[in-house]
């Protein structure tokens, strides 16, 4: 029987022939094989490596926001002396209503400003924030809050934002202001100094148990929130509701376009899904910048 058919006839192959064979064969059909004595098994390539390696797969944490309805309530011991939590107080504690976080970046700035007052928006990125405020009000989504971080491009971002999206209260933000997150993996061309990552990491991490967490119990209808800040604060946030490595921010950050829209979504369940980012649709080629 071919070994096309049968994987069995590669373990032959590889017996046979040696390594050489093998790593070629492999190449070909996309699989991958474990031998031990007595023990045979196949994986299909496009599987997770931890699965090929025998390690244990990552498992989701259902507590990432602190906030696993099981994990709110107190057991109480019964007459056996087992801890048991009763279903009514865990549904007390269990959101029914679904949290959407838009993203928004500043748009283009002045680089060559020294000081935060001189890091005001472009012509180009005032018509980028243009752009997006008047994306986000054809969404027409019923936005409950427009909160921004203080540095003078994000307010100035958020401000004419405000402008399609008057009804709502603008709030600012220092915990949302740029920085290093956490050391990036990997480290790139460049690494800041380590105490930067001592200064600005808490704070971020702070601003995403802020921002970043499912609604509470309190909360009945769906909410549309949108946050103005910077790339790495995005990359960062992004890495972290998915639970991806959090020092892969750097990966994110470089493709996040000015004035673009980062979408959220958290479940009652707290199983975030990403809806798009760094959408700049709604821009013509030529005002797209990073």
């Amino acid at each position: 029987m071919s070994w096309k058919r049968n994987p069995y006839c590669l373990l032959q192959h590889v017996r046979k022939y040696g390594v050489g064979v093998a790593a070629s064969t492999v190449a070909v059909v996309g699989i991958c094989i474990s031998v031990k004595k007595n023990d045979f098994k196949v994986f299909a390539s496009w599987t997770n490596l931890s699965e090929q390696l025998e390690y244990p797969k990552i498992k989701w944490d259902n507590n990432w926001d602190r906030r696993d309805p099981k994990l709110l309530v107190k057991p109480v011991k019964d007459e056996n002396n087992n801890n048991n939590v009763n279903d009514e107080d865990i549904k007390k504690h269990t959101p029914t209503a679904t949290r959407h976080i838009i993203l928004i970046r500043h748009g283009q700035y002045n680089l060559k400003g020294k000081t935060q007052k001189e890091k005001y928006l472009t012509d180009l990125g005032r018509k980028q924030s243009d752009l997006t405020g008047a994306r986000l009000k054809d969404l027409n989504f019923p936005y409950t809050r427009l909160v921004s971080s203080m540095k003078t491009r994000a307010v100035e971002t958020c401000d004419l934002i405000h402008k399609f999206l008057p009804d709502l209260t603008v709030e600012r933000s220092d915990l949302l202001n740029e920085g290093f997150p956490i050391p990036p993996e990997p480290p790139g061309d460049w690494r800041p100094k380590d105490y930067l990552f001592y200064q600005d990491g808490p704070r971020i991490e702070a601003a995403f148990r802020q921002y970043i967490h499912r609604a509470t119990p309190e909360q009945k209808t769906d909410s549309y929130e949108i946050i103005v800040c910077h790339g790495m604060v995005i990359g960062y946030f992004v890495c972290r509701a998915l639970q991806f490595p959090p020092d892969g921010w750097i990966r994110f950050t470089s493709s996040l376009a000015h004035g673009s829209l980062t979408w959220l979504t958290v479940p009652p369940s707290g199983r975030v899904s990403l809806r798009c980012f760094g959408d700049t649709g709604f821009m013509q080629s030529n005002q797209i910048t990073y």
